[in-house]
Formats: structure tokens, sequence, C-alpha cells
């Protein structure tokens, strides 16, 4: 699936052919050449992925990592640090400033991608192409295609999306803010009332496969998607 990943990479060349990989790859691309910039693009929009370069003119890519971690909005946006320094207390330092994952250069643009699709399977299930099924419930993400019982389903492009972060997060409550930073984003501004309508329509597309018991309310809490329902 699509996501949105800021580059802050301070040198023309490199910074040019990780966006054009990435653009190719079908994502998003926000492109930072410095700490500043970087914060600016996160305040407009919170990215799926930070591609972050150690060495950066002013505060270094670590420092800003600790920042970025230590930032309730930011804490768990996954990071890849980039750099020159491959001694292994480097990657050490990096990893321990809250990075993800640590790629020396040079690297070539497949590692890049590699790394980037591990990260998410690991932090952001919801952002790749794996199918999920649980139970008789089959998600397909590439194909954008949703079975029950190995019966066609009909869902709008935000149950799809609603759908596929409930699968890839079973049986955690999720507060209707919290649904609505993950599945709409937190740069778009709707009412919390707009998630229980997308709930309703999700329950009804499940119901002609009596699938819709698979997504719970939680009395003041929110919602929850369980793998097993009663």
């Amino acid at each position: 699936m699509s996501t949105t990943i800021l580059v802050v990479e301070d040198e023309p060349a490199i910074q040019e052919l990780i966006a054009v990989n990435l653009t190719f790859s079908g994502h998003k691309v926000l492109r930072a050449s410095n700490a500043d910039q970087a914060r600016q693009l996160i305040r407009a929009e919170l990215p799926d992925l930070i591609l972050l370069d150690w060495m950066l003119p002013g505060m270094s890519g670590l420092a800003l990592a600790r920042q970025l971690r230590s930032d309730e909005r930011t804490s768990q946006v996954p990071i890849i640090m980039l750099t020159a320094k491959g001694a292994e207390h480097d990657k050490v330092d990096g990893l321990e400033a809250g990075a993800d994952d640590y790629i020396t250069k040079p690297f070539s643009p497949k590692e890049l991608m590699a790394r980037i699709k591990a990260v998410l399977r690991r932090r952001a299930p919801q952002l790749t192409d794996d199918v999920i099924q649980i139970g008789d419930l089959r998600l397909d993400p590439r194909t954008h295609r949703i079975t029950g019982h190995e019966q066609a389903l009909v869902l709008g492009p935000t149950e799809f999306r609603l759908l596929h972060f409930f699968m890839t997060h079973t049986e955690r409550v999720y507060s209707r803010s919290q649904l609505l930073d993950q599945v709409w984003g937190d740069h778009v501004f709707v009412e919390e009332r707009t998630v229980d309508v997308h709930i309703r329509r999700l329950r009804k597309a499940l119901e002609p496969v009596n699938l819709e018991n698979h997504i719970e309310t939680v009395r003041g809490a929110g919602y929850r998607f369980t793998a097993q329902p009663i």
C-alpha cells in the first residue's frame, strides 16, 4: 500500500536517488535537508516512516531521532537511520536513540526497499501488501479484495482501510481519536463521531456472511476487532 515517507538527507544526489526509488515504488515522498525542515513537515503531516541521515547540518539525525521518540505524537513512527558510520558502537548509538533499523552508506536501492518493507511489516503491518486471513475473513491489500466464507464483499475505501487496520491489530481496543489518527491520518480533521458512521457501514458490509461480530464495541473506550467473536 502507498505510504508517506519523509526523507531527511542533506546530500541532494542521495536525496534525489532515494526519492525517485520510493516514488517509483508507489510511496508519497516528503523531503527535508535538515532537522528544522523535517520538524515543519512532520507538524503538517505525520509520515508513516522516516529515513533519517545521521550527519545533518545543525541538529544531528541522532539528536532528532531522540527528540522524535520523546514526543508522544511521533514516538511510534518507524525510523531508519542512514549513515556512513559503520562501527558497531555507532549502530548501537543509533538503535538506542530510537531507530528501528540502520543502513550504512553506500547502499543499494533494492536493500533500502527491503529494509523499509521489513520495518513496516514489524511496526505498521496495516501499511504492507501482505494478505491477511482471520478465520473465514480474508483481505488482500494488493487487489483490494475482501472475502467472507469465500464470498466477495463490497467495502468503500474508508471501510477497507478501517478493516485492514483492525485485522492487523486484533484484540486491542482503540478509541475514536486513535482510529482517526491511524486510518484517516492525524493531519485530517474530522469529527470523532465519523468513526461510528464507518463502523456501522463496515458491520453492514460483513452482515451477509455473518462476520459483523468481529467488530466489538467496548463501552466508554472504543472499538476492538476480535479474532474469535462470540
